[in-house]
């Protein structure tokens, strides 16, 4: 969702080695007019910037020589395995820098695991480069931990330590698995307000978080830090501009960063992270951006968002972007009490029909060959459903899925942007679902800045169909500012679409317990977050049953 207007560039951004390769790339691109994607993706794959070898290779800084902190961005882990976890930190002593304050040097960086927190117990260690082509990121797989474990984990440069990061492995694939305690957020324009939710979230018992995407606002942030109103500091202008270059979205994540509950959330729990649109631009679809620009102006602003994506979150190597291209719809497995089925639905889909404007569905909406998850990422999760054995089937996407009504007309007009303006889509899912047996399904959104929960039925339009999953969706960290419990619409919204069984306008996230009998999920909400250190309460709470589909208040 985006915020009325938008801010331009208020001077031109210093430029990295790799924006330039980038820009020229798109000149390149725009004087050959290349007409497909592929072309396209093809010229920018040497945008990847693997580190040289060699005669080549970047010199290495003595860590010994770093004055200031390096772990300004702390740390974070992802993605749990039963034997294995990835950890990461980024190294940025001058965050606001668009090289972080070390140059283009490498760094080493020790690592170590630890079964307690005191590291008296450590049970892994060794070292690895930052390299400056990746922005100084830093990425450990860690192999050979025990399953179901929980672990502490930290990195050392020159006389630097960085904060403790605590983490966790999943079970043994396939074991029986009593229960699962996770949560989901979204939204987190740094410019709306203040990441209480995160603050809260960090002192949940949970053992991992879903982020379903807008973790960055490509938006410019003001010397004031937007609706946070600093007084005691001033964000360099550098921010006061909508980013478009690699060091733009690399400095963005620092600013985002910079946040200590963030940094609190991220320490306390594993994160499994996908994104949506504005980690890139808002409303982009596949190769065209929100003007429907030539797709050879964009791919390049695309590859530097995807490449600082992959930099600055806790992902495995193998999800390396290549130019505008990455792989990020990918399966996790909790024992055999759930998998997870990751989604993208920005890189694959086909563009908004009707201009992306709210529109009554017709036929361009509904022609059959449109998708919002190509047809590569659609076969991948039916075949998923079709060999899952997990007593619960969850999907963490971006976008409604569950059918929105936005008016109280015959025909009503639905987003074109959600799942509602890819009803093909949509209806291939639940007649895979259907076909898969997939009894317990659970949807986990995220994009609205507000609250749902929602029924999911074999058909939208018959109240009286069956309930073939929940729908959970997390409202926003910050975005959309303070909200409110009713919003203007909450009326019009509950009639015109009686499988929404909840909806609240405030910020927060969604706290989900899956059990071998039931799941409960409980709102969690803040009243405020203009304002820092607001108290976070329940809302509403919602157990739907094993084999029985469908939302109950508790």
């Amino acid at each position: 969702m985006a915020p009325p207007g938008r801010t331009g560039p208020s001077s031109e951004p210093a430029l990295t080695p790799h924006d330039a390769e980038l820009r020229t790339a798109a000149r390149h691109l725009a004087r050959r007019r290349f007409l497909t994607v592929t072309a396209a993706a093809a010229a920018l794959a040497f945008t990847t910037g693997l580190p040289a070898r060699g005669a080549f290779a970047a010199p290495r800084l003595d860590a010994a020589r770093i004055a200031e902190d390096p772990f300004t961005l702390g740390v974070a882990s992802g993605d749990p395995l039963p034997d294995s976890v990835l950890i990461w930190t980024r190294l940025a002593p001058v965050p606001f820098e668009p090289d972080g304050g070390l140059g283009q040097q490498q760094v080493e960086v020790a690592w170590e695991v630890a079964a307690d927190e005191s590291f008296a117990l450590v049970v892994r260690r060794g070292t690895v480069l930052a390299h400056p082509e990746y922005g100084h990121s830093v990425r450990v797989d860690v192999q050979g931990l025990e399953p179901g474990g929980h672990y502490y984990y930290r990195f050392r440069t020159g006389a630097w330590i960085s904060p403790t990061g605590r983490t966790r492995t999943a079970p043994p694939a396939g074991a029986g698995t009593a229960s699962l305690r996770l949560a989901a957020v979204a939204c987190q324009a740094y410019h709306d307000g203040y990441y209480t939710a995160h603050r809260h979230l960090a002192q949940e018992d949970v053992d991992v978080v879903f982020h379903l995407g807008d973790y960055l606002y490509e938006y410019a942030v003001d010397s004031a830090g937007g609706a946070r109103r600093y007084t005691d500091v001033a964000l360099p202008a550098v921010f006061n501009r909508e980013t478009t270059t690699l060091a733009d979205y690399r400095m963005r994540y620092a600013l985002y960063k910079s946040d200590p509950d963030l940094r609190a959330a991220h320490a306390a729990h594993p994160f499994v992270v996908t994104w949506d649109d504005h980690e890139t631009e808002n409303n982009y679809a596949g190769a065209l951006d929100e003007n429907g620009s030539d797709p050879a102006l964009f791919l390049p602003r695309r590859a530097a968002a995807y490449r600082a994506y992959w930099e600055n979150q806790p992902l495995r190597a193998d999800r390396l972007p290549e130019g505008p291209d990455a792989r990020l719809f990918r399966r996790l497995h909790w024992g055999d009490l759930a998998q997870f089925d990751i989604l993208d639905t920005r890189q694959y889909r086909s563009d908004q029909a009707y201009g992306d404007t709210p529109h009554v569905p017709g036929p361009e909406s509904d022609d059959p060959a449109r998708t919002i998850t190509g047809d590569a990422q659609e076969r991948w999760l039916l075949d998923g459903w079709g060999t899952s054995t997990a007593l619960w089937n969850v999907m963490p996407q971006q976008v409604c899925f569950s059918q929105r009504k936005l008016d109280l007309n015959a025909g009503a007009k639905v987003s074109m942007d959600a799942w509602d303006g890819y009803r093909a889509s949509r209806g291939r899912l639940v007649a895979g679902a259907k076909a898969a047996g997939v009894a317990n399904w659970l949807v986990l959104t995220g994009d609205v800045h507000v609250a749902y929960a929602f029924d999911i039925k074999d058909d939208f339009d018959d109240p009286d169909s069956a309930v073939l999953g929940t729908e959970l969706t997390c409202t926003s960290v910050a975005s959309g500012r303070d909200g409110a419990e009713h919003p203007a619409n909450w009326d019009t919204y509950l009639r015109a679409n009686p499988h929404l069984r909840f909806y609240d306008g405030r910020r927060g996230y969604v706290r989900v317990e899956l059990g071998r009998e039931s799941a409960r999920a409980d709102y969690r909400i803040v009243p405020a977050v203009t304002t820092p250190g607001a108290p976070v309460s329940t809302a509403a709470s919602f157990v739907t049953e094993v084999g029985s589909p469908g939302l109950t208040p508790v």
